[in-house]
């Protein structure tokens, strides 16, 4: 299930609210600049179908981002359940970062927690099929796969170079609790 949860980053962090209806969390996302869809998902996507026929099903709501947005590239990233390298994949996304450019990504299947940094405190974003989510080029924020993680999500680009972390060096994300938690 989506799910919105906002973390006040008092000491302890608290928990300010925590909203599972699609239009709630649409709005209070809106309000920290942070673009949340829901589009259909196709049941003809399972764990084999190829990446093409992936891009191919959602080539209008694609093409649609990619023109109000200026994206020149989508992809897509997969991670199947047991996977040898998701810890280490895991840990890589778990400390707060930015990028030069905006990170979208639509959840095909699985799903995966965005944490974006907005006013004094911690959005959690629990994302599942059906999700889009767009974080503006310069937000605070970290992504959690979970501890077995399984996901197959698009993600679009103005320049793929820009999609490079700079990490901020706070352990805020060591605070707050991980997807699973």
């Amino acid at each position: 299930m989506t799910r919105l949860t906002i973390f006040e980053l008092s000491d302890p962090v608290r928990r300010l609210a925590d909203l599972a209806e699609h239009g709630p969390i649409e709005r209070r996302l809106e309000a920290i600049g942070v673009r949340y869809e829901r589009w259909a998902a196709p049941a003809v996507f399972a764990d084999t179908a190829s990446d093409a026929d992936v891009l191919n099903g959602y080539s209008r709501e694609v093409g649609r981002l990619k023109t109000e947005g200026g994206y020149q590239e989508a992809d897509i990233v997969r991670l199947r359940r047991g996977a040898e390298n998701a810890p280490e994949l895991r840990a890589k996304f778990l400390d707060e970062h930015v990028h030069d450019e905006d990170e979208v990504r639509f959840f095909v299947e699985g799903r995966g927690a965005f944490y974006l940094r907005a006013d004094s405190g911690v959005y959690r974003v629990i994302c599942e099929r059906g999700d889009l989510l767009g974080v503006p080029a310069g937000t605070r924020h970290w992504f959690d796969m979970g501890a077995d993680p399984a996901f197959t999500a698009i993600r679009l680009f103005t320049n793929p170079s820009g999609w490079v972390a700079r990490f901020t060096g706070d352990p805020v994300a060591r605070r707050v609790p991980e997807i699973d938690g």
